[in-house]
């Protein structure tokens, strides 16, 4: 199955994301801080998808974004916020975001856009 990085401020989310994603057999990773999820990619370590908050420590999900841009255009990203605006889904998507996912996380809906952004992932 496919291997999903996450970043969110909140711990707590990012163990929730894990808990749903890993029962559908994915390998999840969660952070918190912005510097290490992107080292984990730098570093070579394979993310088919990136699950990124729009409100961060240090960076917004659309500065993480745009860094992930730069180091691997294959990996999907879908952005999550709890307080979604046009504006802020426009640029998302502009810069590549393949979804969106408002908060509170709905369990199916999570699934169901995660299933439809990585198909049929293969190790």
């Amino acid at each position: 199955m496919a291997r999903i990085m996450v970043l969110d401020d909140v711990m707590d989310a990012g163990v929730l994301i894990k808990a749903i994603l890993s029962r559908k057999g994915h390998e999840v990773f969660p952070f918190t801080e912005e510097e290490e999820a992107l080292k984990f990619i730098a570093d070579g370590n394979r993310v088919d998808l990136a699950i990124l908050d729009m409100k961060l420590k240090k960076m917004s999900g659309i500065e993480v974004l745009e860094e992930i841009r730069k180091m691997n255009q294959d990996i999907k990203v879908m952005m999550l916020t709890g307080y979604p605006t046009i504006e802020t889904a426009r640029q998302a998507l502009n810069l590549g975001a393949s979804e969106y996912c408002v908060k509170p996380i709905d369990k199916k809906e999570l699934e169901e856009k995660v299933a439809g952004l990585i198909g049929d992932v293969k190790d």
